[in-house]
């Protein structure tokens, strides 16, 4: 049985709002339209492109995080690894720039790079989005 009968989201939605960079945008991508199964499936889409190894999945509050939950199927929880830091959608970079910053503060990584699943803009060279808006 469909437990989403009567509840359908739309994964794009047209509608004007702020987005977490402060800036006017007139299209969402609503990543709560996705069920466990499709982030699961996500995720593998990531590591059949991604080679190298990572310690874990760090997903950034709140789009990440069901993210990091299946990357973390494929992490090595070797220290010596890098962290994969996800999230769902990259609209300016700023979000996981300022993660970055914060998480790492007080500590000394053996490296990280980064991994989102839609990007609205060109990603620092450290991410890779799995599906590219042309820009």
């Amino acid at each position: 049985m469909n437990k989403r009968v009567g509840r359908h989201t739309h994964l794009f939605q047209e509608e004007d709002f702020i987005g977490h960079s402060g800036g006017q945008l007139h299209w969402k991508i609503e990543m709560d339209a996705l069920e466990d199964e499709e982030w699961k499936c996500i995720a593998r889409m990531i590591m059949e492109i991604e080679t190298r190894p990572f310690c874990s999945a760090i997903g950034i509050p709140r789009g990440g995080l069901k993210l990091s939950v299946h990357l973390n199927d494929y992490s090595t929880q070797d220290e010596n690894d890098p962290y994969l830091i996800c999230d769902d959608v990259l609209t300016t970079g700023g979000s996981m720039n300022y993660f970055v910053d914060q998480y790492f503060r007080n500590r000394k990584p053996q490296g990280y790079f980064g991994w989102v699943v839609f990007a609205r803009t060109q990603p620092a060279e450290w991410i890779k989005p799995l599906f590219q808006m042309p820009v």
